[in-house]
């Protein structure tokens, strides 16, 4: 993997292994414009209901291994995503730290929860019984979501609480927890015009 921190609040990763090749660029100080290729149609449209109402800019671009699954490139995709957010956030200094939403899609309604924190962690829940089993836009598997939010997570040094409080439709149920994270991800990196240095009481995130 190499990286590299740009001037702001940037970031691009590349990560190449021997299942995928995978680049990430991001400004969190955006307007939501992306331009996204994962040649995972259903990610993109997700990742892209990221970038929109997170106002993070993102490019990507990703392939892989995925006439064996899609899982590979994915999961590599989220973690360099995640890697990025890390990166780009840089000291932390003189952000919300905090961030929730509340978001509906038709039917289906999910709340996330952002600690920009440094101490990774997932709790992740919800779900209607079966939705990781079903096959979404023809090759994103429901299971795959909550990996998604594991490998961002975790690479990003988050705490992340995603709930889904309800939903019928696999797509909207997916679809409203990324908009949620969205939208909970666009407070919490927002910079606070009150902070000064950094928002914690032990002086480090």
């Amino acid at each position: 993997m190499t990286v590299d921190a740009a001037r702001g609040r940037t970031a691009r990763i590349e990560r190449v292994t021997s299942e995928s090749d995978v680049l990430v660029e991001i400004d969190l100080d955006g307007t939501g414009a992306s331009s996204i290729d994962t040649t995972v149609p259903f990610f993109d449209h997700m990742l892209t209901a990221l970038s929109k109402h997170s106002l993070i800019d993102m490019t990507i671009r990703s392939s892989g291994d995925t006439h064996i699954d899609v899982h590979h490139t994915v999961e590599d995709t989220a973690i360099a995503i995640g890697e990025a957010l890390r990166i780009a956030l840089g000291t932390k200094a003189g952000i919300r730290r905090f961030g929730e939403a509340t978001v509906p899609l038709d039917e289906a309604l999910a709340n996330a929860v952002v600690d920009i924190s440094g101490r990774p962690f997932l709790v992740h829940g919800g779900e209607p019984a079966g939705q990781e089993y079903h096959l979404i836009g023809g090759h994103f598997t429901g299971s795959l979501t909550r990996h998604v939010f594991e490998a961002l997570a975790l690479h990003a040094q988050i705490c992340l609480h995603i709930t889904v409080i309800g939903g019928r439709d696999p797509h909207h149920i997916v679809e409203a927890q990324f908009k949620a994270l969205a939208r909970a991800l666009r407070a919490a990196v927002e910079p606070d015009p009150r902070v000064e240095g950094i928002p914690s009481t032990k002086g480090a995130l």
